[in-house]
């Protein structure tokens, strides 16, 4: 057996990975706090903006499972170098052909594929660099850089749009996505020179074995669904964020700055949650904390047409909804150990972008004839929310976070 021992480096290739992560997030939203404008400027209808957001999700079904194993057999320089690359040339068309939808259409498409080939390694990084103990606050950092490139997208595009029109906009992001690259290969490296955790070298799964153990367990099964749901609502929310605030009178500013909100306190959420499942070795109870949470942000979010209200139900569904997701994906790749992490974080999200597409259209489909109201369909994401809780107290708690104590 090696000798195990942490490096200082882990927090570097952190860092490359956050960039890559940010960057491509950055590009999924882009255009959902401007909808409306951009369905004038490109002359389409506000759902073919929509399918600019829903092309993750959609592709996010046929490059899920390549993308995992990709990243498990030859590591996080190509597996996330795939990626990477993929944002630089995908992102950089998108600047070049601004007025052109037929060619945003495909970037976003390209960007598409490049996303699972970044998000599906947020667990491999922490498995490979980061010892057992410090997992859950990897996965809350890795997290917390997907809520910056989410801040950057609904923040700071209506502005950047209003400044710069929108091939200026799409340029700046499309060369902060070549600098990303070259940043991320300069620093990146796929492995310490020993182990970072006993737990690390012990023999895993093939990704497909994988697959199959945890379609046999329980708790799997369970988070599986809790992820459908509310990685569902956080999707559908997102894409939708204008066109939901909009007929209660919310400006496109404010819907952006709503959907900072979220993010910012996501940020918070994903620092502080993770520390705390990591310092307390618990997974299950954090879990339903934050899912207890949820609750009373997305009825705010939901209902009021108070500005400063939104803003405020805006930051708690954040905190509780985005530290939900690192913590959950720690507890995963824990109760299904063999399997690959890439693998078990993999299928979470495969879960989450299939119901986000189907919760999608289905807020297009139900929104009111009249007025265009979605307060109807957010009702029902309310109810989901509650069958979550209850789902998360079924779970049993991770029996590998109280395994390898120091």
């Amino acid at each position: 057996m090696e000798k195990v021992k942490v490096y200082g480096y882990r927090w570097v290739v952190l860092l490359a990975f956050a960039l890559a992560n940010a960057i491509i997030q950055v590009h999924w939203l882009t255009f959902a706090p401007i909808t409306t404008e951009a369905a004038s400027f490109y002359n389409v209808t506000p759902l073919m903006i929509g399918m600019l957001s829903m092309s993750y999700m959609i592709m996010y079904i046929f490059f899920c499972i390549p993308a995992s194993y990709v990243i498990d057999t030859y590591g996080l320089r190509i597996g996330v170098g795939i990626g990477v690359v993929l944002t630089a040339i995908f992102g950089l068309m998108k600047g070049m052909y601004a007025e052109n939808f037929t060619i945003i259409m495909i970037s976003q498409f390209g960007l598409a594929v490049a996303q699972p080939f970044i998000m599906n390694a947020i667990t491999k990084v922490g498995a490979v660099w980061f010892p057992i103990e410090e997992r859950a606050t990897e996965a809350g950092l890795a997290a917390l850089s997907q809520y910056i490139g989410f801040i950057i997208a609904l923040a700071l595009t209506p502005f950047l749009f209003k400044a710069y029109e929108m091939k200026g906009m799409l340029m700046i992001y499309g060369v902060s996505s070549i600098i990303i690259a070259f940043i991320f290969f300069a620093l990146i490296k796929d492995n310490p020179p020993t182990p970072s955790s006993h737990i690390t070298e012990e023999e895993r799964f093939t990704v497909f074995a994988g697959i199959n153990h945890i379609f046999k367990q329980r708790d799997m099964i369970l988070l599986l669904i809790i992820f459908f749901l509310g990685l569902g609502m956080l999707n559908a929310v997102t894409t939708w964020i204008e066109q939901i605030l909009n007929p209660r009178g919310f400006t496109c500013e404010q819907a952006g700055l709503a959907g900072a909100a979220i993010m910012v306190g996501g940020i918070l959420g994903a620092v502080i949650l993770p520390i705390l499942s990591d310092k307390f070795r618990m997974r299950k109870a954090f879990m339903i904390l934050a899912m207890i949470g949820i609750a009373p942000g997305l009825i705010g979010f939901t209902i009021t047409t108070s500005y400063t209200i939104l803003l405020m139900s805006s930051f708690v569904l954040g905190f509780f909804i985005l530290s939900s997701g690192p913590i959950g994906f720690q507890y995963g790749a824990e109760i299904s150990y063999p399997t690959p992490e890439s693998t078990s974080q993999g299928l979470l999200l495969l879960s989450g972008q299939i119901s986000g597409i189907i919760f999608i259209f289905a807020m297009d489909k139900f929104r009111s004839a009249e007025t265009g109201s979605m307060t109807p369909s957010m009702i029902v994401l309310v109810a989901m929310a509650f069958v979550c809780i209850l789902m998360g107290f079924l779970l049993h708690e991770s029996p590998l976070i109280r395994k390898e104590v120091k």
